[in-house]
């Protein structure tokens, strides 16, 4: 299989740089599988229905959360009816929503999507790896079960994420990591077949502060200044994620590469195998 993921859009202009890009992705790499990490794209704090839906349009097929899943209040009332907008798998028992979908590929094959939120230097959650792992034990990867898992693991501390790399290798696909809007450099495939990478870096316009206007930042943490609401910057955007080819038996991950185009970062597209 063929998994393309985005990493956080970042207001609008990683929305509209997400979607202008997706119809040379999609006839370049023919991707089985496209998530996107959502919860920024409104504005810069969460999602809207309408936004998850542009997405769906343009032919992304999950959209995961993280830490800002509840900024657009509007989605406490609507995510149960949309069970391709995933948040965090460990939020505590009764919070609407669901932390993973499993839904059907070309081919009718099976592929498990789930979120993660991490707690070093975030808000406290309930025990993530327990979370994943009671996922992990319930859709099994390989034959007789799920043929691709992809882990949206949102966290801020990079050693958490590694960590939640390696407590999945051979379980999952791929463990991507979130939240941090930075591409890290360390993409690889780990010793038992899951692919990693500790962040997949945001869509949005790098001439800012992780994708906010850098002057509002600037006088908060220069002059210590009170300042308007930090909202997201307005220029050119850089689509930033991962391309994942999988072993058709195992759903193990047969390479990554990173993806970077458009904006301001040095450019990477990776090719399918043919």
């Amino acid at each position: 299989m063929r998994i393309l993921f985005f990493g956080d859009v970042v207001g609008r202009a990683g929305r509209d740089a997400v979607i202008a890009h997706m119809p040379a992705l999609r006839e370049r790499l023919d991707p089985d599988l496209t998530v996107v990490n959502g919860e920024n794209a409104a504005g810069g704090y969460g999602v809207t229905v309408k936004i998850a839906e542009e997405f769906f349009a343009a032919g992304i097929d999950v959209v995961t959360l993280g830490n800002h899943t509840w900024d657009q209040k509007e989605l406490v009332g609507t995510i149960e009816q949309q069970p391709r907008i995933v948040r965090p798998v460990n939020y505590p028992e009764g919070t609407p929503g669901r932390g993973f979908v499993l839904l059907q590929a070309r081919g009718g094959r099976k592929v498990l999507v789930v979120n993660v939120l991490l707690r070093l230097f975030m808000e406290p959650m309930d025990d993530p790896f327990a979370a994943v792992d009671r996922v992990l034990k319930a859709h099994r990867l390989g034959a007789g079960g799920v043929d691709a898992i992809l882990i949206d693991v949102h966290g801020e501390a990079t050693s958490e994420k590694m960590i939640m790399g390696h407590f999945c290798d051979g379980r999952a696909s791929l463990v991507v990591g979130t939240h941090s809007h930075v591409p890290t450099a360390d993409h690889t495939v780990l010793p038992k077949g899951t692919a990693y990478q500790t962040d997949a870096g945001m869509c949005g316009d790098y001439d800012s502060a992780i994708g906010m206007k850098k002057e509002v930042a600037m006088a908060k943490m220069v002059r210590k200044l009170p300042t308007e609401r930090l909202s997201p910057a307005e220029g050119e955007g850089t689509v930033c994620g991962c391309y994942v080819e999988t072993d058709d038996r195992t759903g193990l991950a047969l390479r990554i590469e990173p993806l970077r185009i458009g904006g301001r970062l040095s450019q990477t597209f990776p090719e399918r195998s043919q």
